[in-house]
């Protein structure tokens, strides 16, 4: 009888005629039987005897059948007839051994010899049972610990969708390795978006079959078993062999299994008893040929909580692979929005320079015009000295032909560079150095960038004075971009020196 943690008694008994279960509860009652005993333990003593009346030993099995099942009419009268009872105990450090004589005679001084040493001896057997008990505890507490770290391990080496196929052998190998009994296992995992579950189920092997999803009002089992879920409770069913087939027919419905598959016809339970622990992402199912113990539902309960803290973490992994892949994604759409607006920009800046270019390219244009028409007109001057026979006359023509087309061909390279320069500013830039005149090229678009914001603004006017060291000579440079820089900076200049300054001067 275990004493020390209430005045009730818990009895483990044993009686030729009674039959005791092994473990009864009998609450505490205001009676002789119970008050002597517990004065015996709170004084300290190691041994107790006790003796009642016909009338307070039958009041205590009045109070004792209300709660420890009731012996057959025959023995009941053969214990309510009885003229009294006797008890000794034996008080030891964890537990009480007690003998009880229904004829009403105390057991004799040897008797309780007996009694007293057969004490010690169960003391030592107990301390020793508790001892083993202790160590059985702790070792499970080991394998449970075990178990929930290579649940979260391998857990999160997951990083894909098609890694939930490990699920199931990882937990058929976990409840095997805690000592649950079980015939089939899986994972329920909810979504709540889709109003589906995402289903798991083990074959009889314990390997995982084809991953399916079942609507939340499939059946009338998957609506208990969301229910439970919402709820937070454990969902227990039961399957016959009918049962089990028809829901086999789900899975071959579903594509998960196929018609004759050893889920359908290998360890074919003829009785299913079905369990679904909860947890934050779903439900964990086993089924057992027999339900499964409190404690035995304890172990899944764990395994089950263990699951979720390390499935939460695949599920932020997943989310941040996700997060990342559009990230990437959209850093590729903002990088060609970029190369676009880029070349846009470049478009719009070659626009304002159209008007400068025309205007620049104007000049030696005119020149070239000029210089063509007086090349004619000595031309014709020439041929009538020459009918003259004015020679010398003639030479001297031809040598003033001969230095208008120099002037011709200086002025029509001018335009050239100057178109080229267009075409490089509007063509994409190849990254490439080449040997470029930069004092030629600075005051190429130094006079574009004045002239395209002439053409912009008629009302502006800026005088400039160029100052080129002619000992650099050609530099390594990519012409494009060197050009964007200097006509970026001159227009810039410019339009600082058309603002009326804060001193009262004017540029210009």
């Amino acid at each position: 009888m275990d004493y020390r943690v209430s005045d009730d008694w818990n009895l483990w008994g044993a009686d030729s005629l009674l039959a005791y279960p092994s473990k009864i509860n009998i609450p505490y009652l205001d009676h002789p039987q119970f008050n002597v005993f517990i004065k015996a333990r709170d004084s300290g003593l190691d041994f107790q005897v006790n003796s009642l009346t016909f009338e307070e030993k039958n009041s205590m099995w009045d109070h004792f059948f209300k709660y420890a099942p009731s012996p057959s009419e025959q023995i009941k009268e053969v214990l309510y007839s009885s003229p009294g009872l006797a008890t000794s105990w034996v008080l030891l450090k964890n537990v009480t051994l007690y003998l009880v004589n229904i004829d009403g005679n105390p057991f004799s001084e040897s008797e309780n010899a007996i009694l007293r040493r057969f004490g010690q001896v169960f003391e030592q057997i107990y301390i020793r049972f508790t001892d083993l008990k202790n160590v059985e505890a702790q070792a499970l507490e080991a394998v449970k610990r075990a178990s929930v770290d290579r649940v979260r391990a391998e857990i999160a080496s997951m990083r894909t969708t098609n890694d939930l196929e490990r699920i199931t052998p990882l937990i058929w190998n976990e409840l095997t390795t805690l000592g649950v009994p079980f015939i089939r296992c899986g994972m329920f995992i909810m979504d709540d978006e889709q109003q589906q579950m995402q289903t798991h189920l083990s074959t009889p092997d314990g390997k995982a079959i084809a991953g399916f999803r079942l609507p939340y009002n499939a059946t009338g089992q998957s609506i208990q078993i969301v229910t439970h879920w919402q709820q937070k409770k454990i969902f227990k069913d039961h399957m016959d062999e009918a049962a089990f087939a028809e829901y086999t027919k789900t899975l071959v419905l579903q594509g998960a299994v196929k018609s004759g598959e050893k889920y359908l016809t290998e360890n074919r339970p003829t009785d299913l008893y079905l369990h679904f622990l909860p947890f934050l992402q779903g439900m964990l199912y086993a089924g057992n040929t027999a339900p499964l113990s409190d404690d035995e539902l304890q172990l899944v309960q764990n395994l089950a909580d263990a699951f979720s803290t390390a499935y939460a973490r695949y599920e932020d992994f997943k989310q941040l692979e996700e997060a990342k892949t559009k990230t990437e994604l959209a850093l590729k759409d903002l990088k060609s929005a970029q190369s676009q607006l880029i070349q846009s920009e470049k478009m719009a800046s070659l626009g304002e320079l159209t008007a400068g270019i025309a205007h620049e390219i104007q000049n030696p244009l005119n020149f070239v015009n000029n210089f063509s028409e007086v090349s004619n007109e000595l031309i014709d001057e020439m041929k009538e000295d020459l009918a003259a026979g004015s020679w010398q006359s003639a030479v001297e023509i031809a040598d003033d032909i001969s230095q208008n087309l120099e002037k011709i061909l200086h002025h029509g390279k001018r335009a050239d560079a100057i178109v080229k320069g267009m075409l490089q500013h509007s063509r994409t830039s190849s990254g490439v150095k080449e040997p470029t005149d930069i004092n030629a090229l600075a005051d190429e678009y130094l006079r574009l960038a004045y002239h395209g914001l002439r053409a912009k603004d008629k009302s502006f006017n800026a005088d400039f004075k160029t100052e080129f060291d002619e000992s650099i000579g050609n530099i390594n440079i990519v012409p494009q971009d060197i050009g964007r820089v200097i006509l970026n900076l001159i227009t810039n200049a410019f339009y600082a020196a058309s603002l009326p300054p804060a001193g009262g001067f004017n540029f210009g």
